[in-house]
């Protein structure tokens, strides 16, 4: 085993199969996202969700899915397509056709989340001395920020005496530990994908300077000092949610700060290649 491992090519095997393990399992959190964005968007969308609603009723795993389409082009343009390939027009276009889409959507999530944000503020409290008068088979409540469960009456006896708040345009109440709670991970949630904005124009600035040669001295420092801020700021958060107890965000926050660090570690990598080519030629 010890001769395998000094193999350079079986590292490099097992390298590249750890890091599309880890791709594989961020495909995999889109599915888990989608189905609790249609679990939440059964309730705060109850006369359907139209096609301008799509981004704001299932923005999770909207934002997941172009997250991960733009992770694969990263990878193609810093591990997978050579320089020359890449300075082919056509395919230069196409792939910033793509991303222009992509970060589009992923804008437009942001906007979700900010959404999302607002559904919490600008509603009423309630003082009620019976809470099950409120049990309509349509009135729900919150649970945490994504997870909402009918009012009833076995659930509403949790409630009573307590002073509720009301979301508004929403069919849904929340006591108020549960409201704060629902809002610091709103807050999380926007902070995060705000954070990701950031990463992926700075990734964009680090490709471009390095395609024209000039990625290095200064520029280089600088890059390296933003993206040590915003990588910290995103392992705040997805310690958060771990402190929390919320997994899935916990999980994929953590896989996603892994599959940048190979896209990091590709532009290092890139970065040595064509330092090489120098002192060649």
């Amino acid at each position: 085993m010890k001769e395998k491992f000094a193999d350079p090519v079986f590292r490099e095997r097992l390298y590249n199969l750890f890091k599309y393990t880890i791709y594989l399992l961020l495909m995999w959190n889109t599915y888990l996202f989608f189905k609790q964005d249609w679990a939440a968007s059964s309730q705060t969308f109850q006369n359907g969700v139209s096609f301008s609603e799509i981004i704001e009723a299932f923005t999770a795993s909207a934002d997941t899915l172009n997250w991960v389409i733009l992770l694969l082009l990263f990878e193609l343009e810093t591990w997978v397509i050579s320089d020359e390939a890449l300075k082919n027009k056509f395919l230069k276009w196409g792939l910033m056709g793509v991303r222009g889409l992509c970060y589009s959507v992923i804008v437009y999530a942001l906007y979700g989340y900010y959404t999302k944000l607002n559904m919490f503020y600008g509603g009423m409290t309630l003082t009620l001395e019976d809470t099950c008068a409120l049990v309509d088979g349509v009135l729900a409540r919150v649970d945490s920020l994504d997870e909402y469960s009918i009012l009833n009456e076995n659930n509403c006896l949790s409630l009573q005496g307590q002073d509720l708040y009301k979301l508004k345009n929403q069919p849904l109440i929340a006591d108020m530990k549960a409201l704060a709670a629902a809002r610091e991970l709103a807050w999380i949630d926007v902070v995060n994908a705000a954070t990701w904005v950031w990463v992926v124009v700075i990734l964009e600035v680090d490709v471009w300077f390095q395609l024209k040669g000039l990625l290095k001295g200064t520029l280089l420092y600088v890059s390296k000092i933003i993206k040590i801020i915003l990588y910290s700021s995103l392992l705040i958060c997805a310690v958060y949610w771990g402190s929390l107890g919320v997994f899935l965000d916990f999980w994929d926050a953590f896989l996603w700060l892994l599959a940048f660090a190979f896209i990091e570690m590709n532009l290092f990598q890139w970065q040595e290649e064509t330092k090489d080519q120098v002192v060649e030629s």
